[in-house]
C-alpha cells in the first residue's frame, strides 16, 4: 500500500512505539497517587511537558495535555465564551470542523456574535476585513488555523497575531496540521492559544495538547479531578504523553531534512501532473511551494461521474488518498472548504494527497501513472 493520507493520520513512528510499549510495562502508577509508583509517573509527565515546552519555545506551565486537537479546540473556544466573556468571535468558513462546528453551535445558541471572514477562490482569508473589524470596540476572540488541513494554505500567523495584539483581541490558532513542519517559537508569537494532536506527527491517537499563554484565563471544560493543575480533569494518558514527547523530539531533530524531502516530492508531483495529465488543476495555494505546507496538495479533476469514485479506485490499486478531512469523509456532502472556494459552481471531483518523510519519488510516479490511467477511462 502506498500511503498518501498523512494529513488524516500518520503511522506511529517505530521509536515512539518502542517508548510507549516500554512505558506500559514500567510506568503504570496513577500520576495522582502519592506512593513511589505514582510519583514516578508524575515525574515522567512533567519531564515530557518540559521537553515539549522547550521545543515549542514556551513555559512548561503553558502546556495542557488533552485527548487531541478536537478537545483542545472545543475547550479553548468555550473558555472564550464561559470565562473570557467575549462578545464576538471572528473566524473563517474553511476552518477544521472542530472549530467550525463549535462556532456554528455558539452562533445557533446566540452565545456570542460570530463573524465569518471572506475567503477568495485560492483560499486566502481577507486579513484587511479582520483588521477593519477589530477596530470596533468589542471584546473579540479570533480563531484562524495556521495550516488548512485540506488545501495546505499557510496563514501569516505573525501578521494576524500582531493585528490581534494591537487591537487587544484574543487569538487562537488551530496548529494541528503544521506543528511538525513549521517553526513555532511561541514566546516570539502574539498568539494566546494553539493546539496539537500527536497522531499528525508520528505519535499515537488520543493525545494532544493546548498551549495557553501565561496570564490568559482558562477554566477547565471537563470536570472530575484536579489533574493538569486543575485545567483538565481525568487521569492523564501517560503512555500517549510519553509517545508524543518522543514523536515531537524526532520531528524537531529531523525537520530540516524532512522538509527538504517533502518539498522534493511535492514539486515532483506538481510538475508531473502539469506535464503529463490533462485537465487537472490545483485547489487553494497547494501548488505554491512557498505559501502552502510541504506535505499537502489538493487537485481538482475534470468533471465526470466516473471521477467521483476515484478515491475508491485508487484504493483498489493500492494507493490510499482522500477527498479531504477524514473527520467528515462519511457525510457525503463533499468538502466544505472546496465549496467555499467555488461557491457558485459545481465543485466536481477533488482529491488530497498528503506526504510523510517515508514516501518516495517512485511512489509519486506510480500515483501519476495510475491517475492518467483512471482519467483516460
Amino acid at each position: 500500500m502506498i500511503y498518501f493520507d498523512n494529513a488524516s493520520t500518520t503511522k506511529v513512528n517505530s521509536e515512539v512505539l518502542g517508548v510507549i510499549t516500554k512505558s506500559m510495562n514500567e510506568i503504570y502508577g496513577n500520576p495522582s497517587s502519592t506512593h513511589s509508583l505514582g510519583r514516578k509517573a508524575k515525574v515522567t509527565i512533567e519531564t515530557a511537558r518540559n521537553s515539549i515546552a522547550k521545543i515549542m519555545g514556551c513555559k512548561p506551565k503553558e502546556i495542557i495535555f488533552t485527548s487531541g486537537g478536537t478537545e483542545a479546540d472545543n475547550a479553548i473556544i468555550f473558555n472564550a465564551i464561559n470565562n473570557l466573556r467575549v462578545e464576538r468571535i471572528i473566524s473563517s468558513p474553511i476552518e477544521h470542523h472542530a472549530v467550525l462546528d463549535t462556532l456554528q453551535k455558539i452562533e445557533k445558541d446566540e452565545l456570542a456574535e460570530v463573524i465569518w471572514l471572506k475567503v477568495d477562490s485560492r483560499g486566502n482569508i481577507n486579513i484587511d476585513q479582520l483588521e477593519e473589524l477589530l477596530q470596533e470596540n468589542k471584546k473579540t476572540f479570533v480563531s484562524l488555523m495556521h495550516v488548512n488541513n485540506e488545501i495546505g494554505n499557510i496563514l501569516d500567523i505573525e501578521k494576524v497575531g500582531a493585528i490581534c495584539k494591537e487591537n487587544k483581541a484574543i487569538f487562537h490558532s488551530d496548529t494541528v496540521q503544521g506543528i511538525s513542519h513549521l517553526n513555532y517559537k511561541l514566546k516570539e508569537l502574539s498568539v494566546d492559544f494553539i493546539c496539537a494532536s500527536a497522531h499528525k506527527f508520528g505519535g499515537s491517537k488520543g493525545i494532544g495538547f493546548i498551549y495557553k499563554r501565561d496570564g490568559v484565563k482558562f477554566t477547565k471544560q471537563i470536570f472530575g479531578g484536579e489533574q493538569e493543575r486543575d485545567f483538565r480533569s481525568g487521569t492523564e494518558n501517560i503512555h500517549g504523553i510519553i509517545g508524543m514527547q518522543k514523536a515531537l523530539e524526532i520531528s524537531e531533530k529531523n525537520k530540516t531534512e524532512s522538509e527538504k524531502h517533502l518539498l522534493e516530492l511535492k514539486s515532483h508531483l506538481i510538475s508531473s501532473i502539469k506535464n503529463e495529465v490533462d485537465g487537472v488543476t490545483f485547489n487553494g495555494l497547494s501548488d505554491d511551494l512557498e505559501k502552502s505546507i510541504s506535505s499537502i496538495i489538493n487537485i481538482k479533476l475534470p468533471t465526470s461521474k466516473a471521477n467521483k469514485m476515484l478515491v475508491f479506485q485508487f484504493d483498489l490499486k493500492g494507493i490510499a488518498i482522500s477527498e479531504g478531512s477524514a473527520c467528515s469523509s462519511g457525510n457525503n456532502l463533499g468538502s466544505h472548504v472546496i465549496k467555499k472556494l467555488y461557491p457558485n459552481t459545481d465543485i466536481g471531483s477533488n482529491i488530497r494527497i498528503s506526504f510523510c518523510k517515508e514516501n518516495t519519488l517512485e511512489e509519486v510516479d506510480t500515483f501519476v501513472r495510475i491517475l492518467k490511467e483512471l482519467l483516460s477511462k
